[in-house]
Formats: structure tokens, sequence, C-alpha cells
């Protein structure tokens, strides 16, 4: 089995696949809550936890991470607990994805977005695809039929948001986030939930649209406006562009990256 584990600012989503290429099917994933200050042997601890006796069937790990920190203590512990002659990749600049980045400078680019970039493609390749992260921050990238990652666009994401205005303000407070019953909220928890839910869903679609209407490529039927992060299915019934939701594309993503790395390294 391959464990891919993706370290966010706000979550870590670890996935367990069984098979390879076609056949490889997400058998279980799971999401905690990042810790900035985890040692290796602390991630190690968790992730081994979570794994349970099923961890002694792992036979590679793909990973990446958003966190600086993380990223440092993921290079320890993948090789010190994964190790024992299994193959394994690390996500990070200078990794061969296949994935042109078309931007200023490419290692500004998120390993995350590259994953993701390299799952679009994958799943929906009749045509281009916009990938739309609902995260820590609220991510929209262009994918084009080639599967060159083109850039994209980076908004505060909906919690961030909610923390920024409790924190801001002696009268709001944080709220659950769900529908309420209008738009027109007759209360001040109803009135937040609208402007969160329907405001970020109105964000996106205009973001989207802006890319379908100013992108060479993207105002034909075959694009797919794929969803994926912890808050998208909080959002996707509330956005009018999205086409399909992904829960675990950056996942895919990094078996994918693996695949091609166990490829390149038969040869």
């Amino acid at each position: 089995m391959l464990l891919t584990v993706d370290v966010g600012n706000t979550n870590i989503h670890l996935g367990v696949f069984a098979g390879a290429g076609e056949h490889a099917t997400m058998v279980r994933d799971w999401r905690i809550h990042t810790e900035p200050n985890l040692t290796s042997d602390e991630l190690a601890l968790l992730v081994r936890g979570l794994l349970g006796s099923d961890v002694e069937q792992v036979t590679g790990v793909a990973a990446l991470s958003t966190v600086p920190s993380l990223l440092r203590e993921l290079r320890v512990m993948v090789p010190r607990y994964f190790g024992d002659g299994h193959h394994h990749v690390l996500l990070e600049p200078g990794v061969r994805t296949g994935v042109p980045l078309l931007v200023d400078n490419p290692k500004e680019v998120g390993t995350d977005r590259v994953a993701n970039c390299v799952a679009a493609h994958h799943n929906y390749p009749k045509g281009p695809c916009i990938v739309v992260a609902f995260g820590t921050a609220t991510v929209v990238d262009a994918i084009s039929t080639k599967g060159e990652f083109l850039g994209g666009a980076i908004a505060p994401g909906v919690n961030l948001a909610v923390e920024a205005l409790s924190e801001h303000t002696v009268t709001v407070r944080k709220v659950e986030l769900m529908p309420p019953r209008s738009v027109l909220g007759k209360n001040t928890v109803e009135a937040l939930q609208s402007g969160i839910l329907y405001g970020f869903a109105g964000q996106v679609d205009a973001l989207v649209d802006r890319v379908r209407d100013t992108i060479d490529g993207f105002d034909s039927d075959d694009v797919a406006v794929v969803a994926t992060g912890f808050l998208a299915p909080l959002m996707f019934d509330e956005c009018e562009t999205l086409t399909a939701h992904h829960p675990y594309l950056t996942l895919d993503g990094l078996r994918l990256v693996y695949e091609r790395s166990k490829q390149q390294r038969r040869r």
C-alpha cells in the first residue's frame, strides 16, 4: 500500500492507496489538525497510530508540506520510519512531476498546487481544468489541455476570514458554517452565515467566470471546474460554476507523482 501525506497549514490529510495505475483505489483517509512544532518522531507516532496494524502493509510513501517546519521533519521521518528499502517521494521543488509550470518563478508554486494540477489533468483529460482548493486560502488554478500549470488566484480562506472578523470586532462571534434560512439574515448569526457562504461562493464564481472569459481555451464546454480541500463539501452546493468535487485530489496527485518517480527509477 502507498501512504500519502499532505501537510497543510490547517490540516494534515493522510490517505492509503491499494493497487497502482488505473487500479489504484483509496482505502482510507484521515485528517488531523496541523501542529507546526511537531517533531519527526511525534509525526511518525501520529501516522503509525492512525494506520494501526496496516502500517506493516505500507510499501511506499509520497508526501508534501506547505509548512516549512514540518517539511524539515518529513525529510527525517519518512526514511527513518518508512525506509526499509521502500521507495518514497517528498514532493518539493526539483522533483520531476511532468507538469510545465508556466509562471515567473516555478519555485514559488506550492507543491500542493502542483499535486492538484497533476491529478486534475489525469482525472479530467478531455479539456482544460480549473481547480478550486478550499483550504486555509481559497486558491483558483488553471491547467491547460496539455497539463500545463498556467497560474492562479489566491484569496483568504473561509475560516481565515471568519477568525479575522471575530478577532477584530467586539459584537461578532464565530458561528457554525451552514446555510441560513434566507440570504437576508433575521439575526446576527444568520447574517454572518449568509455573508460568509454566499459571499465566498460569489467570489469563487466571479474568479472562475473571469478565467473562462479571458484565458484562451477556457470558454468551451469541456472545462472541468473541480473543487477540493477540507471546506469543499461546505461550498460545493453554493457555487454555481463548480462541476465536480474530488475530496482527495492532492493525495491522488501525490500518488501519480510517486508512480512516475518509481518508473523513472526502474529505467
